[in-house]
């Protein structure tokens, strides 16, 4: 199941490089940096696609795509680093705290190892 996920991360990273690179040329919300902020929606969608929902993409995923938000709002004006950083905080705070409540799995790069003995 992993490689039939994994087979389209190139493509749609190819895709996502073509898109943000349009933008920039045809000057759409001009004095946004898209390589960065469609970077950080990208690691976010990514992480969930690729690392399917659990305790580990439930935070990554959300948060990297409200920093995505974020950086719009900040870099057109409509939102300062003093208010970002907070709101940022506490989106991830709010996200820790959910995957206590909802019953997901472990992601295995989280799980403590077992003694082998």
């Amino acid at each position: 199941m992993r490689g039939s996920k994994t087979r389209f991360v190139v493509p749609l990273l190819v895709i996502f490089v073509g898109v943000t690179w349009l933008l920039n040329v045809l000057e759409i919300m001009p004095g946004v940096d898209w390589i960065w902020t469609g970077g950080l929606a990208a690691v976010g969608i990514l992480s969930l696609a690729l690392g399917g929902i659990n305790k580990l993409t439930l935070v990554t995923g959300p948060f990297f795509i409200v920093a995505s938000i974020c950086s719009i709002l900040r870099q057109t004006g409509n939102l300062e680093l003093d208010r970002e950083v907070p709101i940022l905080t506490i989106v991830l705070g709010c996200l820790l705290l959910l995957v206590q409540f909802i019953n997901l799995p472990t992601p295995e790069l989280l799980k403590p190892e077992q003694d082998q003995n």
